[in-house]
């Protein structure tokens, strides 16, 4: 079974056409909560909360917004991106006390470009990490050429153009300076949310589905975020990781596109001119 591939096509087709991607979107959660800000924008407006399946209903939301931003083509993307605003206008408010670097009083808004430069340089961290680790490496080149398709949302999502990296060299420069400059901090908002997150109430019965999917969201994050979510990271934990990582390595190409690609990916490569989904 080979993957989705099209001379044409850019590497976002490449990396968002697998299911197996779904391994990093809980890595790309947890970092977003630890910017204070946007920890407490999820907590005061989404529906992460909202019962069990409120963040099974948040990722099916926010997975079909990346599938059609990606082989939706210009309409597609477009009426994505208007959903996505229509979401970030009703996101905004005042911290009622202090959290991190800041102080009670401060605004939020899910417009600020800041904020949404944050959520979009996680998504591309975890994305890219949790592609190399489950499905195949990428050259360097490729690494380069995701995050330049990706700042195209920059018009969609009023981004000052420019705003977004561009590279893996800015991508990771970014990363580093946030997280040097004290203004990513775990706060007990995000430590909530997270814990909701890796240990939804329904779901403790299934002990080893659930012990597992922490393993693979917080084994890709930098190691001084996952400390300050106070989870101790074990040698069985890295075992477990491996294991799962070489599996999925192993088992993707036997599996049949339907099971291993969207189908918004397969129903874009049918619609291509250049090849149909293998």
């Amino acid at each position: 079974m080979r993957r989705l591939t099209a001379p044409d096509a850019g590497v976002s087709w490449k990396l968002h056409s697998e299911v197996a991607l779904l391994l990093g979107w809980a890595s790309a959660i947890l970092l977003q909560f630890a910017h204070p800000l946007v920890a407490r924008g999820v907590a005061d407006h989404s529906g992460f909360r909202g019962g069990v399946r409120a963040p099974w209903q948040r990722l099916h939301r926010t997975l079909g917004a990346m599938l059609a931003l990606t082989f939706g083509g210009e309409e597609g993307a477009a009426r994505a991106a208007r959903g996505i605003n229509a979401i970030h206008d009703r996101v905004h408010g005042r911290l009622a006390q202090p959290e991190g670097l800041y102080h009670a009083g401060a605004t939020y808004s899910a417009h600020d470009p800041a904020l949404l430069r944050w959520v979009h340089a996680t998504c591309l961290h975890a994305f890219i990490r949790a592609y190399e680790c489950y499905v195949a490496p990428l050259r360097p080149e490729e690494r380069d050429r995701y995050c330049a398709e990706s700042s195209a949302v920059e018009p969609l999502l009023g981004i000052p153009d420019g705003y977004l990296p561009r590279s893996a060299a800015e991508l990771s420069a970014y990363l580093g300076a946030m997280l040097a400059s004290g203004e990513i901090v775990v706060t007990d908002t995000a430590r909530r949310l997270a814990g909701e997150m890796l240990a939804p109430p329904g779901f403790r019965w299934l002990w080893p589905a659930t012990w597992m999917f922490r393993v693979t969201a917080l084994g890709l994050l930098p190691a001084p975020i996952r400390d300050a979510y106070g989870h101790r990271w074990a040698p069985r934990h890295e075992r477990a990781l491996r294991l799962l990582a070489w599996s999925v390595r192993h088992a993707l190409p036997l599996l049949p596109s339907a099971l291993r690609h969207w189908p918004a990916a397969r129903a874009a490569h049918r619609r291509a001119p250049y090849g149909h989904a293998g």
